[in-house]
This record gives structure tokens, sequence and C-alpha cells, in this order.
């Protein structure tokens, strides 16, 4: 972390690109007076919300790549009607149905927003974190509007956090700056500082810091897991939900493991590629141009394995059962690769091509994949284990986890269907679940495939958000007039959001089983990664002690 000498400098150089604070609020405006400073927001129905509020100062000049400094305290009321600007991130022309370009982009990013009911006291706090492959996305999209879950009696917030290069950049000679002789990870510790701001001020907006919630869907959701991992998020929340979380290998430090460079040796790579001669030159470029030129020449941010934050791989760090010790709520989409196709493979010639290659690559393994994933129909086989290698093996792992040290861990399985995605083969896609979740099914991105206003879409937009709620108020997600949803336990109980909630037990049969295998033999081998390199694209998987 940052000296408390350093903090001090970097506030005195920083200070004047904290944006002033307003010295008069705006007639009837609702006005909260918080530790760190007086908010004036606007009303949206029922509910207050107060937008942009700065939680960390400016990650610009000498804070860029350095630990997130608190937000200066303001005296004055600062009016918070108008969002942040998202933080930097690539523009892309591509024609994508996520595509929702953020209208100001800049360094200065790190703000939250509050939705929060009039005459709120002690509600549940829900804390979300956007995804977007830690590349793009932003707190305030409008999918993510948090006014119909708050009127329902929660306080909702949303953040920002430093994204690609800006965000989880490692590098020897920012780690030599570290007193913890560590680098990388910063867009993990200003989710931490916002966790950390929710603790010292959410009370006067009437949530309780007792009882957060973190939540996010995607990398958002990877992020709840890098909290939950964390030590150095410990008590900072009480309640995770991760939507189609992805366990995936994570580079290490200083050490090249599981076919992944460290950390440190691929950031160098980078600053050669972008012509840089050293960390100096780096801060000296545009931010925009930083970030586009990254992302152009391969740079993906991760998570790093440092021993602070992240002291080992995710999936080693819940095998010893290490992970936040709190209840979970978790699942993944029917569909979640009909719009992540850039994940699959190239598709085999024919039937028996496929057999061929998972035989060679699975060995004893193969007959169960192909019982799973046959090749009757190759290409919905190859979506399907792209989806279970990932989201679905990575869902239940997080429900069996929690259930192994004595928490409960809540499993769901969203294969809703409408017109818009029946007709374009976009059947329960990626993230679809989001806009029911937040009641916002008509504030979608553009190319999103149309949501209906009908009443079964409106029945099960009302029942996914009283299970959320639920869960973030006292850890048991329940809703009025639907089925009872049990925890996972030792009957891998599960529930199904189609037309309508529905409860099961033992979702796919035997698709845990083999991924935890096919991991367990990659991490054994000590150089082969687990992400999306799996089925036609697995490398050889060989037999390995401890591993079925």
């Amino acid at each position: 972390m940052i000296s408390l000498t350093g903090a001090a400098l970097a506030a005195s150089l920083l200070s004047a690109a904290v944006p002033a604070a307003a010295s008069a609020a705006p007639a009837g405006a609702p006005i909260v007076r918080a530790p760190d400073g007086a908010v004036a927001g606007s009303t949206q129905g029922k509910v207050r919300v107060f937008k942009g509020i700065p939680y960390a100062q400016a990650p610009i000049g000498p804070l860029r790549w350095k630990p997130p400094v608190p937000a200066t305290p303001w005296a004055e009321v600062r009016e918070a009607t108008s969002f942040a600007a998202a933080c930097v991130q690539p523009r892309s022309s591509a024609p994508s149905i996520y595509a929702n370009p953020p209208q100001r982009m800049s360094e200065d990013c790190l703000a939250l927003n509050i939705w929060a009911p009039r005459e709120a006291k002690d509600l549940p706090v829900i804390v979300w974190i956007h995804g977007g492959a830690l590349v793009s996305g932003y707190g305030h999209e409008a999918m993510y509007d948090g006014a119909k879950m708050a009127a329902r009696g929660a306080i909702v917030v949303s953040i920002n956090y430093r994204l690609g290069i800006l965000g989880y950049l490692a590098h020897p000679e920012l780690s030599r700056e570290s007193p913890d002789e560590i680098s990388g990870n910063y867009g993990l510790m200003d989710q931490m500082a916002a966790l950390r701001w929710v603790q010292r001020n959410i009370a006067a907006f009437g949530g309780d810091p007792a009882n957060v919630t973190i939540a996010g869907e995607s990398a958002g959701a990877l992020s709840v897991m890098y909290l939950m991992a964390s030590p150095e998020a410990g008590g900072l929340f009480q309640r995770a939900i991760a939507q189609s979380a992805y366990m995936i290998t994570a580079p290490e430090l200083k050490q090249a493991r599981h076919g992944l460079p460290s950390a440190e040796d691929a950031g160098a790579q980078i600053m050669t590629t972008l012509g840089a001669k050293d960390l100096a030159d780096l801060r000296g470029m545009d931010a925009e141009t930083l970030t586009q030129n990254a992302a152009m020449k391969g740079y993906g941010p991760w998570g790093t394995v440092d021993g602070k934050l992240l002291k080992r791989q995710l999936v080693d760090t819940w095998d010893r059962g290490e992970q936040a010790p709190v209840p979970v709520l978790t699942g993944y989409n029917a569909g979640e690769i009909r719009s992540l196709r850039m994940l699959l493979p190239p598709a085999p010639a024919d039937a028996a091509a496929y057999e061929a290659t998972i035989k060679e690559r699975y060995g004893d393994l193969a007959e169960p994949f192909l019982r799973l994933y046959p090749s009757s129909d190759v290409g919905e086989s190859m979506l399907a284990t792209t989806r279970d290698a990932l989201y679905g093996w990575t869902s239940q792992r997080l429900a069996i986890g929690q259930t192994a040290i004595g928490r409960p861990g809540y499993l769901y399985y969203f294969d809703h269907a409408y017109p818009a995605t029946s007709e374009n083969g976009l059947h329960a896609f990626h993230a679809a679940e989001i806009p029911y979740v937040f009641g916002t099914n008509g504030s979608t991105p553009p190319l999103w495939p149309k949501n209906p206003d009908g009443v079964i879409d409106r029945r099960l937009s009302a029942a996914m958000m009283d299970y959320w709620l639920s869960f973030a108020r006292t850890g048991q997600p329940v809703a009025d007039g639907q089925p009872k949803w049990q925890p996972y336990g030792e009957a891998a109980h599960f529930m199904a959001f189609a037309q309508a909630p529905t409860p099961g037990t033992r979702l796919s049969p035997g698709m845990f089983a083999l991924h935890e295998a096919a991991m367990c033999r990659r991490r054994a081998a000590g150089n082969q990664p687990w992400n999306w390199n799996t089925g036609l694209a697995s490398p050889l998987l060989t037999k390995a002690a401890g591993c079925r």
C-alpha cells in the first residue's frame, strides 16, 4: 500500500483534480450529510438518487498505478445529480448486443452511485460490480439502474473501478515502488476502497454497514470471487452474489506457472511493445491512447496472485476453505456462449473428427465427456462444453465450496426464452438475466434483443428481484408466492428461471465432476491454464495423482 507520507504528498498534488463541492443544493433536493461530506441528489419516484460521489482521488499523474487514495472530505454540500465519467476503456466500432459506449471517459472516474428509499434506515446494502472482461463497462449503465430494487427495500450502490492496463498492469518497476513489493490489482483495490467508503458512509443514507452484499456478473462476478479470496477484503461484506462467474487461472506476480507468463514479465513485454523506455514514459502517455494501444496489442487484464491481495489461485483458495465464510447466491445461463462465440474453437470437419479429437485429448475422460456433449449435434455440444467449463463448473464449485465450510450456497440456472432471443439464436445468452434482476427490461443496450413487457416477463423479473433482495436482507432467497429455494446441500438443489421459477436437484449430472477432473489434471501438470481452452481446444489431459 502507499505510505502515509506518499498519500499526503499525492493528496496535495491532486487536490485540484478532485471536483469542487457545490456551495448550494438545488431547491428541494434530498441532502444526506455523510461523514465524508454532504451530498445533494435527486428523486426518482420514491427513491433518492445520488450520482458520481467520489470514493477515491483521481488516479492520475503520480497516482497512476498506485493504490487508491481516499477522496478528500469536503465541507460544503456537493451536488450529486450527474454520473461521473466512466473509467478509460477501448473504443470499439464492432457491432455487439453489449455495445453501449459511455458518453464520457476519464482517469478521474473512481466514483459510486447510490439509490436509497426515502426514510430508509438500517436497510441491506447491495454493491454492484459491473462486468466487461475487466476491460470495459461502467457502474451507471442504464441496465444497472438501482431504483426498482431500492424501492423494494434496499440501498443499491454501483461503482466504477480502473480497467484494462490502467487497472491491472504489473511490472518490476511498479513492484519496486510498492512498500509491499507487489504490483497489479489496482482495479481490485479500487473495489475494496469503494467498500471501505460504504463502511464509513452508508449509514447516513439509511444502509446497514454490517449487512453488505457484493454482487456482480461476468467480470463483476470474477471480482466478487477475488474479493472473497482476498484477506484484505475481510469484514467488508456479509454476502456475495456471483452471476456467470468463471474461476480461471490467474497470472502469478513473479513466476511463470500454469502456462502463463508472470504478471511482471507480461507487463515488461507490453511496455516494450508500446515503445516506452521506462515507467515514467508509460505514466506520461495519454490514458486513452495507452489503453487503446495496449488492448490492440493483446494486453489482457487479470487479477494477479501477488501473495498479499490474492494469496494463491482461486481454485486453491476454495480447496483450502479460505474463501470468505459468507452465504453465496450463484448461477449461470443456458445460452452463455451463444453471444460469446469468439470463445469457441474452430468446428471439426464432421462428427467423426469431433469424436477422434475428444478421445485424443481427454483419454479416459472421453467417455463421460461424449455422454455430456455427444457428436450427434456438434454445434450444440461445443456451445455447452465451453459454457459448462467456464460458468457451470464455477457456479457449482462456489455452491459446493460454501457448503463445505458450513455456509449456504444457492445455485440458479437461467433458461428463460422470449421471442427476440429465440429468433436470433440467443436463447438465455450471457448477461440476459441482468435486466430481470434489476427490473430494467426497458433500459438495455441498443442492439440487445428487445425484452417483452408481458405478464410472464414482469412476473419473472419481480420474482428474481424478490429472491435477490431477500438474500441480501437475510442470506436466504425467498419470494412471496414463489417456490422455496433450498440451499445447494447434499441434494444439490437449484432454482431454474425459465418462464417461472422452478426448483430442481442435480443440475446437469456428471458435468461438475468432468470439468473438475480436467482442471485438476491441468493444475497438476503445472504448465496448462484452465479457461476456455476446453473440448476441442483442450490440451492432452494425462492422469495425475489426486485427480479423477
